[in-house]
């Protein structure tokens, strides 16, 4: 069975595994573990800010970033389709109180006009205060903002008075797929996501990244949310084992996709390869006159396991372990599962 449902499929590599056995440890909480110190330390500058914070989770990670950058009753801008909006459980709301505002978008992008346009007409009783950008896009795809036009979304927001939070749970995919540093994109925001346990391959972890004082204010939101550790430098060992080695093979994971869109088109089946940009592939599903739950499972009966990217089309992704003769047989195998839905 080839598994491309998710990029969170990784599993941890020998010497990823030895570095885990090998982590120095100490008490988390106390802030006395070496290994999750100089991780975060590590990420900080990664992501061009003074400071990180190493969570369980990135869910856990954005969430936090919304309880040290707003006020109970403040509007959340997002474009619609934004992790923290649909896949969170209603997190920004319970947790924090915000209202969440949904966007359109084109490939997961805001406009500057259209913060704009939401900042000035909010009223003081729920005024626009966070404004959450995702970098890569999931259910867009895993679409890559342009730097410019991220630059552009970013300030507007800055110049108005909201707060910005990069979700970068995939941002060093976005990274690669752009030939620039995080940090780049980064910087540019007021708190930034990234997590471990996807296409870097880790068996959990993320970081938020920011100033040293909202980092300190996040470290109160770590205990809140549950997240505050013992030895962690088990999982932190694993995270700084993957910046050392699985994050130039990212660029692998893009060219697999691609060579799968390519694939996927050249025998007629709904498939963009223009839009992998990332390690994600979409098949449109719908436009073939059948539910992604139809499409999933005759795919799975040619032995590829497939995921949902949004309403109507099939998330295929690359990620480490999936190698080139996988893919070859997934270009074989999908179309022959919709051999009828093709030729209809």
């Amino acid at each position: 069975m080839i598994d491309l449902r998710s990029d969170t499929a990784t599993r941890p590599t020998a010497g990823m595994r030895a570095a885990i056995a090998a982590a120095e440890v100490g008490d988390e909480q106390l802030r006395e573990d070496p290994t999750v110190n100089e991780l975060q330390r590590r990420a900080a500058e990664l992501l061009g800010h003074e400071a990180a914070l190493f969570l369980p989770t990135a869910t856990m990670a954005n969430q936090i970033a919304l309880r040290v950058l707003t006020e109970p009753g403040d509007q959340l801008l997002a474009e619609e389709r934004t992790h923290i909006l649909v896949y969170e459980a209603g997190g920004a709301a319970i947790h924090s109180g915000l209202v969440m505002r949904g966007l359109p978008g084109i490939a997961g992008r805001l406009t500057p006009a259209q913060v704009t346009e939401v900042a000035a007409t909010a009223d003081e009783l729920q005024p626009a205060s966070v404004v959450v950008l995702e970098n890569t896009h999931r259910s867009a795809g895993g679409r890559v903002w342009p730097l410019a036009e991220f630059r552009a979304t970013a300030e507007t927001a800055r110049d108005l008075g909201l707060a910005v939070h990069l979700d970068g749970a995939r941002l060093l995919n976005a990274a690669a797929a752009r030939g620039i540093s995080a940090a780049e994109y980064g910087r540019l925001a007021d708190t930034v996501t990234l997590c471990f346990s996807k296409g870097l391959g880790c068996p959990l972890g993320a970081v938020l990244a920011g100033s040293e004082e909202r980092i300190e204010e996040a470290w109160r939101g770590k205990f809140l949310f549950g997240g505050a550790m013992r030895q962690a430098g088990m999982v932190a060992a694993a995270a700084l084992y993957a910046l050392e080695h699985h994050v130039d093979r990212l660029a692998e994971d893009h060219e697999r996709a691609r060579a799968l869109a390519d694939g996927l088109a050249a025998a007629g089946l709904p498939v963009d390869p223009e839009a992998t940009e990332t390690n994600f592939v979409a098949l449109d599903a719908a436009s073939l006159g059948t539910t992604t739950a139809e499409a999933r499972e005759r795919i799975g009966e040619q032995g590829v396991l497939t995921g949902t990217l949004r309403p109507g089309v099939v998330r295929l992704a690359t990620y480490l372990g999936i190698e080139d003769d996988h893919i070859e047989r997934a270009i074989d195998a999908i179309p022959r599962a919709l051999e009828a839905r093709v030729s209809a």
